[in-house]
């Protein structure tokens, strides 16, 4: 059996955080934890949003797995994706990107397909926000075939602006014609990850409010890139299939990604946008169960999978993209602490270790004189050679005693230090003092100002629940943009369901 498992991570270290709860100590171990938890042969990570300057060897280098990271080129905390591979499903090729802009050519996955209609400028933009790895693998079916399966794993771009639409539908348009180019070769392909578009109205909590739904431009791509077929027949349409769709074609709510600013998850409140999609003959020939995994937190996705009926075969060794090739993990690239600790291996000539110890001994010899000159001589302690009181060390001065109704003076003037331990004395009952003064000081500003000034106004109550409401600001780019406004806390839900939130809505001040 093969087990494959995608999922949007919305950051590398979140799901750490989640699932160990340790959000300090991203370690080795901990990622392992979560390999172990989804249990997968192949996993593809998408929105990783490191770049390989902040990538850690605790994160890239995992023992029993082999990892592979495109980064964005163009912005650092942003996008990226990561596909980790048990040994037993080491890839025979690795390859960044889709167009082959990115190619290493020596371990690279190849077949490009027809590209002329893109300009090499198009192609680079399209490759550079990190959106696409490519792992090409041996598989073996249950008659003892062996095959060639190539994993496509994507984070597709969002339409949030018309612009960004057109870039949008050019990524798909490339995916497209590289994974049909791979199919055309003799591969069998899947096409994994976070798509970006929920296809039908099924997969979309609100899609009867949504204006043209069928008529979204990633929706009518979709239409075209997927058969019609499921698993019990049917007649093919597209070239690829949904597999979740296949196993379970009327499940409602079958959600994989939540707005959290909404608290939506709570109510189940979101769509499907992250698939594994077969081409047809490996879908029908070997899949046995497409799944979600919603019960998994740590992002605004959940994983999702599909499990088939082949055997990998591993390759005997990892391609060269793979990331503890990387200098930096390889031992090419020296640390800094390689310059700052001494190894037994480090070829030093006996003349200047001699030279060396010769000069240890005199600077040792120097720091003893200097700390038998700063003891105390009994001409300075006195004839009272036992351990002195602490009230021996102040003595007050002569002046002081002749202006008995002068304002007190600071403690360096009661005190006459007349030992380097005197003075040290000193400076640390000053320090005492100063910092006693300063914190009754801040105690009486605060109380001041506590008096003056009244807390917080309360948060008004929403009409549906009369529960304290929760103050957001307006983001979007417009007259309001800035503006803070009071809603409704409970989460986004249905409008049937009465334990969602209401439609209550108040500025936090006039316009």
């Amino acid at each position: 059996m093969l087990r494959l498992v995608s999922w949007n991570i919305n950051g590398i270290r979140s799901p750490l955080q989640a699932v160990v709860q340790e959000p300090n100590n991203c370690t080795a171990k901990s990622m392992a934890r979560i390999l172990d938890k989804l249990d997968a042969d192949i996993l593809c990570l998408q929105e990783t949003k490191v770049t390989r300057d902040v990538l850690t060897e605790p994160l890239a280098i995992i023992e029993g797995y082999n990892s592979y990271f495109s980064f964005s080129r163009n912005r650092s905390g942003y996008s990226g994706v990561a596909t980790f591979c048990k040994d037993s499903a080491t890839p025979v090729a690795a390859e960044e990107g889709l167009s082959g802009v990115l190619a290493m050519q020596k371990g690279d996955v190849g077949c490009y397909g027809n590209m002329d209609e893109f300009t090499q400028e198009e192609l680079r933009a399209l490759d550079n926000e990190g959106r696409a790895l490519l792992t090409q693998h041996k598989i073996r079916t249950w008659e003892g075939k062996e095959k060639i399966l190539t994993l496509i794993n994507v984070y597709c771009p969002h339409a949030g602006k018309p612009e960004r639409l057109a870039f949008k539908m050019r990524f798909y348009h490339l995916l497209q014609i590289r994974a049909e180019a791979l199919l055309a070769a003799g591969s069998h392909v899947i096409i994994l990850g976070d798509l970006n578009t929920a296809h039908r109205p099924i997969d979309h909590c609100d899609a009867v409010n949504l204006e043209c739904f069928e008529e979204d431009p990633g929706r009518k791509w979709m239409d075209g890139l997927l058969s019609n077929l499921d698993c019990q027949g049917g007649s093919p349409v597209g070239t690829f299939t949904d597999s979740f769709r296949c196993f379970h074609p009327k499940q409602e709510g079958a959600f994989t990604c939540w707005s959290t600013v909404t608290g939506a998850r709570r109510l189940n409140y979101g769509s499907r946008i992250d698939y594994v999609l077969g081409d047809r003959t490996l879908v029908m020939d070997t899949f046995q169960d497409s799944f979600l995994l919603p019960e998994v937190m740590g992002s605004d996705h959940c994983p999702v999978g599909a499990v088939l009926s082949v055997s990998p075969v591993p390759a005997k060794q990892c391609p060269p993209l793979c990331t503890r090739f990387l200098p930096e993990f390889s031992g090419t690239q020296l640390k800094i602490l390689h310059f700052l600790v001494h190894h037994k291996q480090d070829r030093v000539s006996k003349q200047s270790a001699q030279q060396l110890s010769t000069q240890t001994q005199v600077q040792m010899r120097q720091n003893k004189a200097r700390v038998r000159s700063t003891r105390l001589r009994p001409s300075q302690a006195g004839s009272n050679r036992g351990q002195k009181k602490l009230i021996n060390y102040f003595q007050p001065s002569s002046s002081c005693s002749q202006a008995p109704n002068l304002e007190l003076p600071s403690l360096g003037t009661l005190v006459t230090p007349k030992t380097p331990e005197d003075k040290v004395m000193v400076k640390v009952m000053e320090g005492q003092t100063k910092a006693s003064e300063a914190k009754d000081e801040k105690e009486v500003r605060t109380s001041f100002w506590k008096s003056v000034l009244g807390g917080p106004l309360p948060m008004p109550l929403c009409r549906g629940h009369g529960e304290p409401c929760v103050m957001r600001t307006v983001k979007k780019p417009g007259p309001n943009q800035g503006r803070h406004f009071y809603m409704c806390s409970r989460p986004r839900g249905p409008s049937t369901d009465p334990s969602s939130r209401c439609n209550f809505f108040l500025w936090s001040r006039p316009s």
